[in-house]
């Protein structure tokens, strides 16, 4: 089973939604410029409207790597304001390491154009349904269900 992690950004109205974007992308590069900051940033309009439309509020913005993945999601209104559920901490390891990816909620009806949109920067970055369940990368179900076995008749010394 993979470790989750949690963090939570202020977003509208105490932080505009490209700002609340840009601090994501701090968070998962650590502030370093390169590739992976370049990758993100190319996406920067399109994670911002998703983020303008709330969708980040129930429904997480998720990280996935070598290593923990990363849930992100957004406070807005007064939550945001108070910033009383706020955490964004940097990590105690690279979000970004080896294979990752990051998929973003969108709204049902953009769903569409905001696929389309971000295969033309990233094939890392892609958007779901917020609606829809997040489905576990296929190492975590493995690690899920092969772990222990019980032999009854081992165990009853049949």
């Amino acid at each position: 089973m993979s470790t989750v992690v949690r963090r939570t950004f202020v977003s509208t109205p105490k932080r505009e939604a490209q700002k609340t974007w840009e601090a994501i992308v701090d968070l998962l590069t650590k502030g370093l410029p390169g590739s992976r900051r370049n990758e993100l940033m190319a996406v920067a309009g399109i994670a911002s409207s998703i983020i303008a439309d709330r969708a980040p509020k129930d429904a997480p913005i998720v990280i996935t790597c070598d290593g923990p993945r990363t849930r992100i999601y957004c406070l807005y209104d007064d939550c945001a304001i108070e910033g009383d559920e706020a955490n964004e901490d940097a990590l105690g390891f690279e979000p970004l390491a080896g294979e990752w990816s990051i998929s973003l909620p969108c709204e049902q009806s953009d769903l569409s154009w905001v696929q389309k949109a971000l295969k033309t920067h990233s094939t890392r970055i892609t958007a779901r349904d917020k609606a829809g369940a997040i489905v576990a990368d296929d190492s975590s179900v493995a690690a899920g269900s092969g772990g222990l076995v019980l032999d009854v008749k081992g165990f009853l010394g049949q």
